[in-house]
């Protein structure tokens, strides 16, 4: 299909107000977001986002994950669609692009051809998918993996989040239960396109990522059964002590993830203790072991010794260990059609580009299960996410923009 001429740009100022106009939805209270999935400040930015693609004439269908399809029209009614898109929700102290600037991106697409008048053969679909993030409701990238066909509706529903509500209930208040069959929608081709949420691309000089392959993950839930005790009175030798066998079990997964150099990583970044007091020994710790790797073998060898040690660690201290994979992805090699596509685009715009590896999971990654798919990166500050302090600025957001609305539209197709 033939690229678009290279004088075609997006708005980048109408995407940037887009951008800052969202972010006044779920504010954080360091200057980010608290957005996050199923919650009342998420139902106000789905509400915004509709009204926006209300007013490009858009048509929308929600399927039975909430997850928002809006769709563009294309000029042939048998061709399948392109979808671009990412999602709205953040982490609780989340910044102002995770995700939504792939969401605004896509609809800026869509705004940039009704200005220029331009018709596709395919249709093209700005979505937003639910729950990417994983906060609330663990795993992350929730509803585009049952609309994978990798994560059953039930069990997603099921889910719960720190206070017991389950995902369930809480899409049903929200209002936001589609009726659309999950992973009915057939895909021409997906595009995301993503802040770096890494230091590479910066350091780098480089404006865009063309992204070639995905890190696989594997989320481990530890709860470790301790005894409760106080810690004045409890001698040390007479502890069940749940809170030291995580400490070392945190220890041993940072030498596991060194151990498997390069490109693997390891880390905690939830806990819970109960019953969370000062002066009282945890009887139960729940915490959450997050390992990745774009290598197969690695992620697998990396989980195998990870379970084996810390069992080894709890029997060790006289604490109970019980594990549970809450969130798991294969890594991802992306449609080498579609990359060829964004480097092309980049070229072609005179965009400086490089290819990197995605170091975060993203929707993409389960798209890439039922259609070709690709992602699209552009740096951000210090490679900082998942962090209110999160920073891109407007040219990088333009110029990753355009090389979205160039690689989409030639894989949607001009019609002349």
């Amino acid at each position: 299909m033939a690229a678009p001429s290279e004088n075609l740009r997006i708005n980048p100022d109408r995407l940037w107000d887009s951008l800052m106009e969202m972010a006044k939805i779920g504010p954080g209270i360091a200057g980010g977001n608290n957005r996050q999935t199923l919650t009342d400040s998420d139902k106000e930015g789905r509400d915004l986002f509709k009204r926006w693609c209300d007013a490009s004439g858009l048509a929308m269908g929600v399927d039975r994950m909430g997850t928002m399809f809006m769709t563009r029209p294309g000029t042939d009614p048998d061709a399948l669609p392109v979808y671009v898109g990412s999602h709205l929700d953040t982490q609780p102290t989340g910044g102002k692009y995770d995700g939504v600037l792939g969401v605004l991106s896509g609809l800026e697409v869509v705004r940039t051809l009704d200005d220029l008048g331009i018709r596709t053969k395919h249709p093209i679909v700005v979505t937003n998918w639910t729950n990417e993030e994983g906060a609330r409701f663990a795993p992350a990238m929730l509803a585009s993996g049952v609309f994978a066909g990798v994560i059953p509706l039930d069990y997603a529903y099921g889910r719960t989040d720190m206070d017991g509500k389950s995902f369930g209930d809480e899409l049903k208040r929200i209002g936001w239960v589609g009726d659309e069959e999950v992973g009915a929608r057939k895909m021409h081709a997906y595009f995301e396109y993503h802040i770096e949420q890494g230091p590479i691309l910066e350091a780098e000089s480089k404006q865009i990522g063309v992204v070639t392959h995905g890190q696989g993950l594997w989320w481990l839930e530890f709860t470790l059964t301790g005894k409760e005790a106080h810690t004045g009175s409890t001698p040390m030798a007479m502890r069940v002590n749940a809170g030291l066998a995580m400490a070392r079990i945190l220890e041993m997964v940072q030498e596991v993830a060194l151990a498997n150099q390069p490109g693997c990583v390891g880390g905690v970044g939830q806990m819970k203790f109960s019953p969370n007091s000062r002066n009282v020994l945890p009887g139960t710790v729940v915490f959450t072991v997050d390992i990745r790797s774009p290598d197969q073998a690695k992620l697998d060898g990396m989980r195998a010794r990870i379970e084996k040690e810390a069992a080894a660690i709890c029997a060790k201290l006289g604490v109970g260990c019980a594990v549970e994979a809450v969130g798991h992805f294969d890594p991802v090699t992306f449609d080498s059609v579609l990359v060829g596509r964004v480097r092309a685009a980049a070229e072609r715009l005179g965009y400086s580009h490089m290819n990197i590896i995605s170091g975060a999971g993203h929707d993409a990654c389960w798209a890439a299960k039922v259609a070709p798919a690709t992602m699209i990166m552009c740096p951000c500050v210090d490679g900082l996410s998942h962090n209110e302090a999160e920073d891109i600025s407007k040219e990088w957001a333009a110029a990753g923009a355009d090389v979205l609305f160039h690689a989409v539209v030639e894989t949607a197709g001009i019609v002349e």
